[in-house]
């Protein structure tokens, strides 16, 4: 069996499936390959079919600041990670409109996914396509053990509106426009999202290897619903106190 098959193989064992809709955390390294990023997206891209949608985050939080505040979907290169910068540049792709927490997306339905971010004056608010995945039965993909990078987390965290946020106007010029943005800012608080896999099991969370990776499958309408229960119980259920660290 060739790489390209085994990659191949390894996401349908994981659950990924033709017409899928799947938003990508990733690490290049922890796969363990010599192949390309083009060769890995298109195993990606293979495993939703043709009427699936793939997408990526594109986010930009480093390279975009109040210091530098100046966005644009064209040109802005994401700042975290190998696959996302080359799938920005890919024919085909969308991008969403917000200056740090845009996503890529292409297929199916990459417009109905990305248009609508810049209705929101948050990074993942209800019209970012982190927050839509639920609407459309979509998944989340992460490869290596990087459930801690689950921005979708994020979003759940405006919805219960978590008591250590902090609401920071900002303003920042994008696509040539000037427009105040709302960040959130957790305040003396780390984000530990790599528990939501204490609250979700299968058929909700499946594990299993993509190349030398080990991979997750999250199912977004389990964990919104898991995750706005949990953190009624606990507001405090997917953060840690570093407040004694800064």
């Amino acid at each position: 069996m060739s790489e390209m098959e085994l990659f191949r193989a390894q996401l349908a064992d994981l659950g990924v499936q033709n017409g899928d809709v799947v938003l990508v955390h990733s690490s290049m390294k922890a796969l363990g390959t010599r192949r390309t990023p083009e060769e890995v997206i298109a195993d990606l891209q293979a495993a939703v079919g043709e009427e699936g949608t793939l997408l990526f985050p594109a986010l930009t939080y480093d390279n975009v600041t109040a210091e530098q505040p100046v966005f644009s979907s064209e040109e802005t290169e994401p700042c975290i990670g190998l696959l996302p910068r080359v799938f920005m540049r890919l024919p085909g792709v969308m991008r969403s409109e917000n200056p740090t927490h845009s996503v890529c997306a292409r297929g199916r339905l990459a417009r109905e996914l990305t248009s609508l971010h810049e209705k929101d004056d948050t990074a993942v608010g209800p019209h970012s396509p982190f927050m839509l995945l639920p609407l459309y039965a979509g998944k989340l993909l992460f490869l290596g053990d990087v459930l801690d990078a689950c921005t979708f987390m994020h979003g759940v965290e405006d919805i219960v509106r978590a008591p250590y946020l902090r609401d920071v106007p900002e303003r920042y010029v994008v696509n040539g426009k000037e427009r105040i943005y709302c960040r959130r800012d957790n305040y003396g608080w780390g984000s530990e999202f790599g528990r939501i896999a204490d609250i979700l099991s299968e058929p909700d969370l499946r594990k299993g290897k993509v190349g030398a990776a080990n991979a997750y499958l999250v199912d977004t309408r389990a964990l919104l619903a898991a995750a706005i229960s949990r953190m009624r119980e606990d507001p405090y259920a997917f953060v840690t106190d570093i407040s004694r660290w800064l």
